[in-house]
């Protein structure tokens, strides 16, 4: 058992290990996915002929994190399955999942750089993307009108003069922009945006007091002293699609999954009032996150030929066509953009673009631990509980904290 897989093994004596799956007949191949996906794969793997058998396991988002590093600890992870790009690092660091042969690397041709960068750990591709998705701004594009602007502005400073301006027309008690105190994407994206690069070179200590990051907090801390935002969290938020109905905000940052909601949710006299649009950044358009599924194989699977031939098929663009038609999901690869419609819908066509700036996040298994503890500590800054010099040094000093695993790590590799 290598150190990685040892270390980790220690970490989770503590937590119950999840039940194995049914055992599964000889030949078949155990697919483990979530959401609408694992809802739909199995129409999906209808419409292909001639693959193996496939055993569809469905795992609610909100437990599948959990479920996967507790059946690696058992040996009982599956053949193949979806995985959330933010978990590709960690699964990597445990050497659970297998790199991408080199005869799939060209699957990623036409596909959106910073997604794939994300599935790339050191030098091996160790996932291949399945759909993709980003935040942008959902913004009233009639108040945005009646403020004087066809569309928000692609800079910081534009961007802010026009959010008071369409804070003016809003009326009293209302805001510009939802920015939720307790959801770190805001935050993030601003700091990409800001080109900060969040973690040191090698990933094992913070980077949050390089001038890049203190920039974006200041400017993310001026949004809420400016009453652009409310000083709220989404809890505080009754309904968002009544608020943002009645004009309580302008501008919602969400992701391709708020479209749906948009569209069933808002009254009709409002469906040809909202829009999207990318993100500013301090000279152009900003910058967003990557985010979406990916497919792996894991080390555990028993015929790693056939998950990868699967793989291969589900990534066929025709597969991804009827991947999109069937849950919405916004493709990896261009051209089924094209393919589908969507680059032709300016509400979708934002998100392109986005994408097109994103940039991919550290890729340390703790990063989601990390970034929780920097928004908490912005939280404080914002709400004028420490300064921003003293809140970046604090955010160093947790960020350091939760890497010194893997500092001894690198350090116990470099020794050996």
């Amino acid at each position: 058992m290598n150190l990685a897989r040892r270390t980790f093994v220690a970490g989770l004596l503590a937590l119950p290990l999840a039940s194995g799956c049914a055992r599964r007949p000889e030949g078949t191949l155990e697919f483990w996915a979530m959401g609408a996906e694992a809802e739909n794969l199995p129409a999906l793997l209808a419409t292909l002929p001639g693959i193996p058998r496939v055993q569809v396991q469905p795992l609610p988002w909100t437990a599948a994190h959990e479920k996967l590093l507790t059946s690696y600890a058992g040996n009982s992870l599956p053949d193949l399955g979806q995985v959330g790009n933010s978990w590709i690092a960690e699964l990597a660091a445990i050497d659970a999942i297998l790199p991408v042969p080199a005869a799939l690397i060209p699957l990623t041709h036409g596909q959106f750089p910073a997604v794939v960068d994300t599935n790339r750990i050191g030098n091996r591709l160790m996932a291949l993307p399945w759909y993709v998705d980003t935040r942008l701004q959902f913004y009233r594009r009639d108040l945005f009108a009646r403020a004087g602007y066809a569309a928000p502005p692609p800079t910081w400073t534009e961007w802010k003069q026009a959010l008071h301006k369409v804070k003016a027309v809003a009326g009293p008690g209302n805001y510009a922009l939802l920015m939720p105190l307790n959801e770190y994407e805001h935050l993030t994206g601003i700091a990409l945006s800001a080109g900060a690069s969040l973690l040191n070179a090698d990933g094992t200590r913070g980077a949050f007091a390089a001038p890049e990051f203190r920039r974006a907090l200041a400017f993310y801390k001026s949004l809420y002293d400016e009453r652009l935002a409310p000083v709220a969290s989404s809890t505080q938020i009754s309904n968002v699609w009544n608020e943002f109905s009645r004009g309580y905000f302008s501008v919602y940052p969400s992701g391709p999954w708020t479209i749906g909601d948009m569209k069933e949710r808002l009254p009709r006299d409002l469906q040809r009032s909202w829009a999207t649009a990318p993100f500013p950044g301090p000279r152009g358009t900003g910058s967003s996150t990557p985010g979406g599924s990916s497919l792996v194989v894991y080390k555990s699977a028993r015929d790693p030929a056939a998950a990868w031939s699967l793989v291969a098929r589900l990534l066929a663009s025709s597969t991804q066509k009827e991947l999109q038609s069937l849950t919405g999901d916004l493709p990896p690869t261009r051209s089924v953009w094209a393919a589908t419609g969507l680059t032709a819908d300016p509400i979708t066509a934002a998100f392109a673009t986005q994408l097109d700036h994103a940039r991919a996040l550290p890729k340390v298994p703790e990063w989601e631990r990390i970034v929780t503890e920097m928004q908490n500590v912005a939280e404080l800054v914002v709400r004028g509980r420490t300064t921003i010099d003293a809140g970046v040094r604090e955010m160093d000093k947790r960020a350091d904290r939760l890497l010194e695993k893997r500092r001894w790590m690198i350090e116990k590799g470099r020794g050996s």
